[in-house]
């Protein structure tokens, strides 16, 4: 089965910011004629343009996310917009998550040391560079995985005429046109597909989750983006990308992902004698989405054959604007850097997460779960408590005496050398020097190395 996933030649460099602002003059149109990438801003933007639908080349989850971002605050008021994209292998949480809590950030791409403080889209063949990118988008909602198997749709419409069912509805038409007829959307607005049985008698099976929803709602528009796993190659890997070491010991004031069985799409065909592809998919959605918005037929034909381009390309009409588009207007336009810029930065990764604690034993109160048991290495009266606000220790209490006073003393100590510390920049070494220069001759030196070893290993370092 052939998959949809370019990667286009664009890099930041090759470049300089435009200077699109939203008071430009109206473009001149030449109705239904092509139109190089760089007059995307002033296109999407232009008030005629009641009708825009779009694929991207690009598969860097932080271009494609703010593109959209772009295209939710600036396009006009009463236009209906898709854009539909595939992504590289990436792990995407709600604006409201706790990435320590909903993600394996072991496995994925560690971009919280120095090393790692190029774009990770730049070329970079180590083992680092190749892992899933951890993601926050703007938008609310659970994690989720991403990879060039399931394809991104999202849509962007009047608020008054949003409602949380019609645009899973559209996926699940253009689905059905491709057979895959069992799928459906359920009371959580996702979309789910019946298997079938594994052979006559046995139970019927749990329908499986295909696609999850995420929604961001301003004053007048609705944005509703989604994932389908048409045919993803990590399929039974998802549990080791969203499944958090640090599970069973912590407990956070943000969003929980609701985790449910998932399945392929192409599942579904294991035995049909022909599979389908994604870029028909693609077509499908597109052509569904005219249909619900009466989109002109030239348009649509338009937007399904403008992936044939290797290089971005647009087409304008009196009321719609169709084409593919990706790193050029990504990294081209100065308003859709910006975004990019803010979605790789450490601040608005990290920083953004809200209030959670972290601790080895019961918290009465905020967490009275029972905690598993501390490695054996470790002294039974170890104890680790952090409570984090924003991304730094506001209050932290660690030590492993057993005698009361002296580990009052040892959690004394660490609280004031980890006060503030933002949790992300607190690598292993630093875990291993802060707790030997606080621990003192209180302690002995292995049983300093498996204590900072334990909390680094939950809080997401290899």
């Amino acid at each position: 089965m052939r998959h949809l996933l370019r990667t286009s030649p664009f890099r930041p460099s090759s470049f300089a910011s435009s200077q699109w602002q939203s008071t430009t003059a109206p473009v001149p149109i030449r109705w239904n004629s092509s139109y190089t990438g760089n007059r995307f801003a002033q296109l999407a933007s232009r008030p005629s343009s009641k009708h825009q639908i779009y694929q991207s080349l690009s598969n860097d989850p932080y271009v494609n996310l703010s593109i959209e971002h772009f295209l939710l605050q600036h396009a006009p008021a009463d236009s209906n917009i898709l854009f539909l994209y595939i992504n590289r292998p990436c792990v995407v949480i709600g604006r409201n998550q706790n990435p320590w809590l909903e993600t394996n950030l072991r496995v994925l791409h560690n971009d919280r040391t120095a090393a790692a403080a190029t774009s990770p889209s730049s070329p970079d063949h180590s083992e680092n560079a190749t892992a899933p990118l951890y993601v926050r988008r703007r938008s609310g909602g659970g994690a989720v995985f991403h990879d060039e198997g399931n394809l991104n749709y999202s849509v962007i419409s009047p608020r008054a005429t949003f409602t949380r069912n019609k645009h899973a509805e559209m996926l699940v038409r253009a689905l059905h046109r491709i057979g895959a007829t069992t799928t459906s959307v359920n009371d959580r607005h996702d979309i789910v597909m019946k298997l079938e049985s594994a052979g006559q008698g046995e139970p019927e099976l749990q329908p499986r989750k295909i696609s999850g929803s995420a929604f961001k709602l301003t004053r007048e528009r609705a944005l509703h983006h989604g994932t389908c796993l048409l045919d993803s190659p990590n399929i039974d890997r998802l549990g080791s990308f969203l499944r958090s070491p640090a599970r069973e010991y912590m407990m956070s004031k943000g969003v929980d992902s609701v985790r449910s069985p998932v399945a392929n799409v192409s599942s579904a065909f294991t035995n049909a004698p022909v599979s389908f592809e994604i870029q028909d998919v693609i077509a499908g959605v597109m052509g569904e989405f005219a249909g619900l918005y009466g989109t002109c037929a030239d348009a649509v034909r338009r937007a399904q054959r403008a992936h044939v381009v290797e290089a971005s390309e647009l087409y304008a009409g009196e009321d719609w604007v169709v084409g593919t588009v990706g790193e050029e207007q990504g990294f081209g336009e100065a308003e859709i850097m910006k975004g990019i810029e803010e979605m790789m930065s450490l601040e608005w990764k990290y920083c953004q997460t809200p209030r959670f604690i972290f601790s080895t034993h019961p918290v009465e109160g905020e967490d009275p779960r029972a905690r598993p048991p501390l490695p054996a290495s470790l002294p039974p009266s170890t104890r680790v408590f952090l409570r984090l606000k924003h991304g730094a220790v506001v209050e932290s209490h660690i030590s492993t005496s057993s005698d009361t006073s002296i580990a009052a003393e040892q959690a004394a100590r660490l609280q004031e050398a980890l006060k503030d510390r933002k949790l992300h920049e607190i690598q292993p070494a630093h875990w291993l020097q802060i707790l030997s220069t606080h621990l003192g001759t209180e302690e002995e030196p292995r049983t300093i190395q498996e204590l900072s070893r334990f909390v680094a290993d939950k809080l997401g370092w290899v």
